[in-house]
């Protein structure tokens, strides 16, 4: 089996490429550090699957992992430091096959990559209960679930930046200054580790925000 694995730290990259090679039937034919070199590695090496990170110095796993689904049908799983609801969701709606947090067990990592790579689906024990809640509904679409760390208003203004509103509209919607909503924003991008309202806006879409709602005339 040939996994390319996705990661920005040498040293993590080193033991689990050691501990699935210790396996004897998985070959790593690849280790990538940035999202803008995984096209062009499974491109060239054609790996059966890939191991993904989420968060790489260049971009997000996410858009990497978008990408490739749309590229090629080559199967994803993601092993991240992420803990959070709207990762997983995210991760989930671009096309990863299997979501596993680090520190997992070296068997449930192999049990993983095996079984992602023949068409199944894994996930970690931690996260299949919130993965379940979510995808049925039960656990609310509000922001707030899936990105615990912003609050309540500024997940409302997420929510309107992924419908397409501009500042004065979100203003005008939630009855507040423009000034306050350019500080919302700007507390938005820094809890959510973005840079450009089109990042802010991918990230909120991914989990369902914004969806199918008609912005302001």
């Amino acid at each position: 089996m040939r996994i390319v694995i996705v990661d920005d730290h040498p040293l993590f990259r080193a033991g689990l490429r050691a501990a699935l090679e210790s396996a004897g039937d998985i070959l790593v034919v690849a280790e990538v550090e940035t999202a803008a070199a995984v096209t062009p590695a499974v491109a060239e090496h054609r790996p059966d699957l890939v191991v993904m990170d989420l968060n790489l110095p260049d971009g997000s796993g996410i858009e990497a992992t978008r990408a490739l689904v749309a590229e090629t049908p080559v199967p994803i799983l993601v092993l991240t430091m992420s803990d959070d609801d709207g990762s997983l969701l995210a991760a989930i709606r671009a096309g990863a096959g299997g979501y596993l947090v680090k520190g997992a067990a070296r068997d449930e990592v192999l049990h993983a990559v095996r079984t992602v790579a023949g068409g199944g689906a894994v996930f970690g024990a931690q996260t299949v209960p919130r993965l379940t809640a979510l995808l049925a509904g039960t656990a609310g679409r509000g922001g707030e679930r899936v990105f615990p760390e912003l609050t309540e208003r500024e997940c409302e203004v997420l929510d309107l930046l992924a419908r397409g509103l501009d500042n004065r509209r979100i203003a005008r919607r939630l009855f507040l200054a423009e000034k306050t909503v350019r500080n919302h924003i700007t507390h938005i991008f820094e809890k959510l580790h973005v840079s450009t309202r089109a990042e802010a806006v991918a990230r909120a879409r991914d989990v369902g925000l914004g969806a199918d709602r008609p912005t302001d005339p």
